[in-house]
Formats: structure tokens, sequence, C-alpha cells
């Protein structure tokens, strides 16, 4: 979050980002050997830190410090430009120090104490109704929900594909559907700013055109906003690619470079005060009175896999 314009995912970093117009903070997390949880776009620290070690396996006080200058991952070639928090943040100074503003947590390991510890933080802080589960991996995500079910979700991949049949069937507007927000790559940042290492299927111009032709669909968008259920595309870290995204009805827009888009939302969309009332309700990230409404409401439906 924020690594564009300082080191990635500390406490400057999210610093930043609020006080230039951030609505949301989105986040991965990791359990340490002796049980805190903390902020990590990665398990092993061998990218950010230099050291090839997962966090699991270090209790809290031996993590070592995030390196002076790390590339962008949703910016290939680019670097962040300033910071001097080197600092691996926790959890908890996240909640405590910013008790308003939502947060979108997302958890990459079948790990149930890792689950258990969010929950209890969110719980602690009074925070469950603006703390997002988010997970690719459905059975993550139910498990999750099973610990903490007062906690709006996110779409899974798979829940996301059994969106958009749904969609194309026509049936959607029939189906019950218990997220508050989905959250997706704008694809046309793929093979551009953002080179995926892993998946060769993704370096192929064709499959990146169909995913964008199938999945960037503005009715689909509307209905959901429709329904109370927030869009946010990531990762878009040129101007482009912020209107894009907007032009499309997202809802929200993720970015590394948090005064970029705050920039951008006060020339081009009218605002004079990212960080109006009225702006959190319409542009950015304003998700909180969304999360709140749906994270207490009783109609949140049980996911079906």
């Amino acid at each position: 979050m924020g690594s564009g314009e300082k080191i990635e995912n500390t406490m400057e970093a999210f610093t930043n980002a609020i006080e230039n117009g951030s609505q949301m903070l989105e986040m991965d997390c990791h359990l340490t050997k002796d049980g805190h949880v903390v902020v990590s776009h990665d398990e092993n620290l061998k990218r950010q830190t230099g050291v090839d070690k997962d966090i699991s396996s270090l209790n809290l006080e031996d993590l070592p410090p995030y390196k002076e200058r790390l590339e962008v991952t949703f910016n290939a070639g680019h670097e962040n430009k300033s910071g001097t928090d080197r600092k691996i943040a926790l959890l908890e100074d996240v909640f405590r120090k910013f008790p308003k503003i939502p947060v979108s947590i997302e958890i990459k390991e079948d790990n149930p104490q890792l689950m258990r510890e969010v929950s209890t933080l969110a719980r602690r802080y009074d925070r469950e109704g603006i703390t997002l589960w988010a997970s690719e991996d459905a059975e993550i995500l139910n498990k999750c929900r099973s610990i903490n079910g007062a906690m709006p979700y996110s779409f899974s991949k798979k829940r996301g594909i059994l969106l958009l049949l749904l969609y194309y069937t026509g049936l959607l507007p029939f189906v019950p559907v218990g997220e508050s927000v989905l959250q997706f790559y704008l694809p046309r940042i793929i093979n551009r700013t953002y080179k995926p290492e892993n998946t060769e299927i993704l370096k192929k111009s064709w499959v990146i055109s169909l995913i964008d032709k199938t999945t960037m669909r503005k009715n689909l968008f509307k209905h959901l906003a429709d329904r109370g259920i927030q869009v946010h595309l990531f990762v878009c870290n040129k101007n482009e690619d912020i209107k894009a995204a907007f032009d499309l009805g997202a809802t929200g827009v993720m970015t590394d470079y948090p005064t970029l888009l705050s920039t951008y939302v006060r020339t081009h969309m009218r605002v004079d005060d990212p960080n109006s009332s009225s702006t959190q309700e319409q542009v950015l990230l304003g998700l909180e009175q969304t999360l709140q409404d749906q994270g207490a409401n009783p109609r949140v439906q049980t996911e079906q896999d």
C-alpha cells in the first residue's frame, strides 16, 4: 500500500496515503512465530528485506528492516520515491492509529490462528463493520467468515467466476449475494505496469484481452453498485488507468500513488477537497458507511460453494 511514495506497508506509507486523501487501506497480513499479526505483502522476506526467511519462523523482535529502496510491484522498473520508516508494521498499530478508516485484509495462507488474531483485533478496536475479509481462495475465505461472520467480505476467485456466469445468463438479479466488495485487477495494467512472473498464461496478450472484455462490464458494475456492493479496481498507477477505472463505473480505485489519485480526483472529477465528507461518499475508497451497514446487516447470505 502506497509503495510508490513510501516504503511499502509501513506506518509511514499508511499515514502518507490517508493524509493524501485515501479512504481505505488494503494490506496482506501474516503471523509471526510468537503470535503477532504483521502487515507484509510477502510471507518470505527476501524481496523486501534481503533476508531469506519466512515471517512465521521469526519472533516479532527478530523481524529485519525493509530495504531502503524497493521496486513497486505494480509499476515495474520504478522504486519508492522516499521513506525513512523501514519497520514492518503491526496490524494493531494500524487499527490504533486509524480507528475510522476501512481496512481490507487479504489472508493468503490457510492459518486459523492468523484468522482468529485478526478477528480478535477487529473486535478489540470495535471495527468489525469496517474491516474486510479478503482472499482469492474460497476455502480460506469461508474459514475467515466462520471465525467472524460480522465482518464484511469480498469475492473469492471462485465466487467471482460464478458472479460472471450469473451475469451472462441473466440470473444475477434473482440470486442473493452476500459479498460487500468486488476487488479485481484492471486487466489493461497486466504486462504494462504489472509484469506477472509465475503465471505464463497471463503473459499472452489474447488472454488479457479476453479477460478485459469478459470482466470489465459497465452494466455489471452498475448492477453491483445498485445492490450496495462496492467495485474496486487495482492497481491503477497512471492517470489513464484511474480514468479507465472510473469510466467503467468502479466505486473505488486502488493505487500505489495516493497523491496521484488525490490529484486526479481533484482536477478531473470537480472535487476541491478529496478529504471532504461529500467526496468520501462518492469517490476514491469511501467505503466506511457501506461496510458499516453491510457488516451489521442480517441480509448477508452464507456463501454457497
